[in-house]
């Protein structure tokens, strides 16, 4: 529904002509396209007619219709959507830079090393091959890491400047509920103010998780922040976790010289993933000399040394046996950042895992404090928080918000690149689901053939299912280049309810690399052309 709309709603609200049933009947009309429930909308904590112009407030006298505790992508999209809503907002961010932790320290800095370590490699190996020589290719570290933070600045700049298009008060500081009206913050340029909101929203993002007994120093015992700036290449490293922070920051590291082995708990690597494409992945970082040692848990780790020693054993027990190396990655896993945010002064209730506890619609047990992103249940990645800071803001602000959580990418940044979309082969076989699978591999796609030189570009596959009666695609994975990018037709065609013979029968361009995407679907349908 757009703003002219909801002017038109709030004329016909003020009119005697309107009758109770009537109301609804136009209500329904409009909201049922996006799985809102009516009196959802209708009993937002703010009605349509009384939303006030946006503008620009720094006074800690004036309440808020939004305050947004937290600015990284959930936290800073719900403020801006809010804001575009017509809501007077307010974003809290105790960082001093908008982003979170993902433009920041995570997503951004972290692709912009696979990107440069990749053509680092690339030069070293592949370059060659297209008829291009060097006499020497050196590695210059810190060039690397000045380009990586040029990339993050004027990310982080970007979003300030998006506050102030949106007319979005920001105020930097750690924040912490008072009420369930109000935060409390602790200003970076010292003192505290206390920030009034009739609606507040908890964004405060996720935390790297740690191994009992080991404890981040940020220089050799490395959370993945502490991995994006190491002051030089670690002669060894060891990789705690198989998982997507896990492999990337370890492909990084090894591509610009350092030894690394993986530790994997499970007897398999990222077991969130198709298992078929995981097991292909497996095998191809282990042709890039990536080392692993799978069934593996980690006892501990001595770093009293110039070195670091780890004691390990086979997770199911048995014979212990030593490492050294000179810097340890714990990528385990994250944890939500719910431990200072004063939700015990609220009311606001965790789940027993430690995430706050929401409704459909984001709403937390106090009916005007909602929660999103990497707080709440669901995968915590970037783009899952910021479709739910756009739902949420739209909620609040009395229209309807939803978030389709069956159709949430997902893509692991290692060369090839992994991206997935709905449901994995085992999922459909445990919920006993028929389904038809096809499957095309880059080896016959002319894009790569062309992209290639040394078999680096013809690896991985298209694989698509679909649900054997309907033909309705239940699930995407891919392994390849642009992988990640390509993703995005998967998740657009499940979105809208699309069949394999739909992608099947879509004309794609020659040549390019989304021509394996539809030939897969090709053979989940009938049959591929050039397979």
């Amino acid at each position: 529904m757009c703003v002219a709309t909801s002017h038109v709603i709030v004329l016909l609200k003020n009119s005697d002509f309107l009758t109770k049933d009537s109301e609804d009947k136009m209500f329904s009309s409009m909201f049922r396209s996006r799985l809102v429930d009516v009196e959802i909308a209708k009993s937002s904590t703010l009605q349509l007619h009384t939303l006030p112009k946006r503008f620009l407030s720094s006074s800690n006298t004036t309440e808020h219709d939004v305050a947004v505790l937290g600015g990284g992508p959930g936290g800073y999209v719900a403020a801006i959507k809010a804001a575009q809503l017509g809501l007077k907002v307010t974003c809290i961010e105790k960082r001093g830079r908008l982003g979170g932790t993902c433009l920041n320290v995570g997503c951004i800095p972290s692709k912009a090393l696979l990107n440069s370590s990749h053509m680092y490699e690339e030069a070293l190996h592949s370059f060659a091959g297209h008829g291009i020589t060097f006499k020497d290719v050196k590695l210059d570290l810190d060039a690397m890491m000045k380009q990586k933070s040029k990339a993050v600045d004027v990310l982080t700049k970007g979003v300030e400047g998006l506050f102030r298009k949106n007319k979005v008060s920001y105020v930097r500081g750690t924040g912490k509920l008072k009420s369930k009206n109000e935060i409390l913050v602790e200003l970076l340029d010292g003192g505290t103010e206390t920030i009034k909101a009739k609606n507040i929203v908890i964004a405060a993002g996720s935390e790297s998780a740690s191994l009992p007994g080991v404890a981040f120093d940020e220089k050799r015992v490395v959370s993945s922040t502490g991995a994006l700036s190491l002051g030089q290449v670690p002669k060894r490293m060891v990789v705690i976790g198989g998982g997507y922070i896990g492999l990337e920051m370890g492909s990084v590291w090894r591509r610009l010289g350092s030894e690394v082995t993986v530790l994997e708990y499970l007897d398999h690597i990222v077991p969130m993933i198709d298992r078929e494409v995981a097991d292909h992945l497996y095998k191809t970082l282990q042709k890039q000399n990536l080392k692993f040692k799978l069934g593996t848990k980690v006892v501990g780790v001595d770093s009293s040394g110039s070195t670091l020693k780890l004691t390990v054993e086979p997770s199911k027990g048995g014979k212990q046996e030593n490492l050294e190396c000179d810097v340890v990655l714990v990528a385990t896993g994250r944890k939500p950042n719910t431990g200072e945010l004063g939700l015990d002064i609220a009311g606001v209730k965790l789940n027993s895992k430690g995430q706050i506890e929401v409704d459909d619609h984001f709403r937390t047990n106090i009916s005007n404090i909602y929660a999103i992103g990497d707080l709440i249940r669901g995968p915590m990645l970037a783009h899952k928080a910021e479709d739910e800071g756009v739902a949420c803001a739209e909620i609040i602000a009395g229209k309807p918000g939803h978030v389709n959580y069956d159709v949430i990418p997902s893509v692991i940044y290692t060369f090839p690149e992994v991206a997935s979309v709905g449901k994995t082969e085992e999922e459909l076989k445990q919920a006993n689901i028929e389904y038809n699978k096809g499957v095309f591999p880059f080896l016959a796609n002319s894009r790569a053939r062309t992209n290639d030189s040394q078999g680096e570009s013809i690896q991985g596959m298209v694989k698509v299912l679909a649900d054997k009666k309907t033909d309705r695609i239940l699930g995407i994975h891919i392994i390849g280049s642009n992988a990640g990018e390509m993703i995005a037709e998967g998740a657009l065609a499940m979105e809208y309810g699309a069949s394999s013979e739909d992608v099947a029968r879509t004309c794609h361009a020659h040549p390019t690399l989304s021509e394996a995407f539809r030939e897969a679907h090709m053979a989940a349908f009938s049959k591929p052309i050039n397979f």
